[in-house]
């Protein structure tokens, strides 16, 4: 799966928003200022040769939806992110988060708890 473009991307984030939709509903689903309606249909054409969106047709207009989930778009996404800007570690891109005060102390208990559970849960798993 190919990583998106910043246009594709907000392309993206409406269908993943919306479901479906004709080229209006994903314009009006656009903040101020609104994309021309042939921009969007470029970014969808574009978007339907990668593979992350198809679309209906009725009479003359298509309808649009994606093909690609949000969540696993972002699971490729952060591990690219991880692996091109912190070499393949997310101990690293944490400490760094960390280290720059940008995670309070509230969010960094919650991400301790959220591991906890995971190992929980591959504890389990394992045993069963």
């Amino acid at each position: 799966m190919k990583e998106l473009t910043k246009a594709e991307e907000q392309v993206m984030q409406v269908l993943w928003k919306i479901g479906q939709g004709f080229a209006a509903d994903l314009i009006a689903n656009f903040p101020e200022p609104k994309p021309a309606y042939n921009t969007i249909l470029t970014v969808v054409r574009i978007l339907e040769k990668k593979g992350f969106v198809d679309h209906e047709t009725f009479g003359k207009a298509n309808r649009y939806y994606p093909l690609v989930s949000k969540e696993q778009y972002s699971q490729l996404f952060m591990q690219n992110f991880v692996q091109h800007y912190f070499d393949n570690s997310f101990k690293s891109m944490v400490s760094f988060f960390a280290q720059n005060k940008d995670i309070s102390m509230e969010d960094l208990d919650e991400i301790r708890r959220m591991i906890d559970a995971a190992q929980n849960d591959s504890i389990n798993n394992k045993n069963e």
